[in-house]
């Protein structure tokens, strides 16, 4: 099978104080460990993993990895022997160097993001359980966010340079991890330069994306909610907490996502996102946005420009 579904992400935040206060009062995420480091451990309540977020004290903020779940042990193995073959050097990294987690496979993508792969996670089961489950439980803080749905990584791009790694990471994922991709911006003449892609291992939308920019970083993580109602309560909560929103409740074009954009106190930009958008099938045609129409697919109802969405990550 391979890979099954983002597992976790690991921020660097730079008042951990601040980080704990947004991730647990904003998002409403659940604080379930800490580690000698200083390393904090979230999960969010209808996760059966024991986190899916790590914060780690730094004075920068931004990604240090992403890290994605497979089926089983044997999967590391045969992911290792295909990554390794695509040219691309792996490091294996012995159970128990992330608590409550098995061996992991370590490597760089093109864009020099650290990814990690892994098979195993302590199992803590979600918040309702599985024997005659209530649709929520009666805990729930502020967004309550259901699970860590997605990344977007910012990858650096110079076409006059040479320098594509949005393309060269697209074709890194679908050949040696086994995505599809499932959406696209074109630009250039005749559309021949790929500026952003989205790829996916289940059938939502995405479950990672590339976009181009000037340097390689963190665009977001994102936080799965069930509807458009969900997304506005969220812009409500983060109101109540003074949050910083960079983009107020809208639609995507691309994915047909509901969203907001906000960040944490240590400026990393996070998303709360609704609605499955469609059925992401390996057999169902690529969707292409054209140059001209870009905005439209990042902002659907306005169409309009937000250079901020597009040059300030971390």
């Amino acid at each position: 099978m391979g890979v099954l579904r983002i597992g976790h992400a690991n921020l660097r935040v730079m008042d951990m104080a601040e980080a704990l206060k947004h991730y647990e009062n904003v998002l409403g995420m659940k604080r379930v460990m800490e580690d000698k480091n200083g390393n904090v451990y979230l999960k969010c309540w209808d996760e059966w993993d024991k986190f899916s977020l790590i914060l780690s004290p730094s004075d920068q903020a931004g990604l240090n990895h992403v890290a994605y779940k497979v089926e089983k042990d044997a999967d590391l193995d045969d992911l290792k022997a295909k990554i390794e073959a695509y040219g691309v050097k792996t490091t294996e990294l012995a159970e128990g160097t992330l608590p409550s987690t098995g061996r992991m496979l370590q490597f760089n993508l093109p864009s020099g993001h650290e990814m990690r792969l892994y098979a195993m996670k302590e199992y803590v089961g979600t918040e309702v359980g599985t024997t005659n489950p209530d649709p929520w439980p009666d805990n729930i803080k502020g967004a309550g966010v259901h699970w860590l749905d997605h990344c977007l990584l910012m990858c650096e791009m110079n076409p006059e340079a040479g320098i594509n790694t949005v393309a060269d990471n697209t074709k890194f994922m679908i050949e040696a991890l086994d995505f599809f991709l499932t959406e696209q911006v074109t630009v250039g003449p005749g559309g021949a330069i790929q500026a952003a892609a989205w790829l996916s291992r289940t059938t939502t939308p995405h479950d990672i994306a590339f976009v181009g920019g000037p340097r390689s970083g963190l665009h977001h993580i994102a936080f799965f909610l069930d509807s458009w109602h969900d997304i506005l309560k969220s812009a409500d909560v983060m109101a109540k907490n003074k949050t910083k929103i960079d983009v107020a409740p809208t639609r995507h074009g691309i994915t047909r996502g509901e969203t907001i954009y906000f960040f944490d106190p240590s400026g990393n930009r996070n998303e709360t996102f609704a609605g499955l958008g469609y059925l992401a099938q390996r057999d169902r045609p690529v969707t292409t946005w054209t140059e001209d129409k870009l905005w439209n697919g990042i902002f659907y109802h306005t169409g309009d420009a937000v250079p901020s969405f597009t040059d300030v990550y971390t």
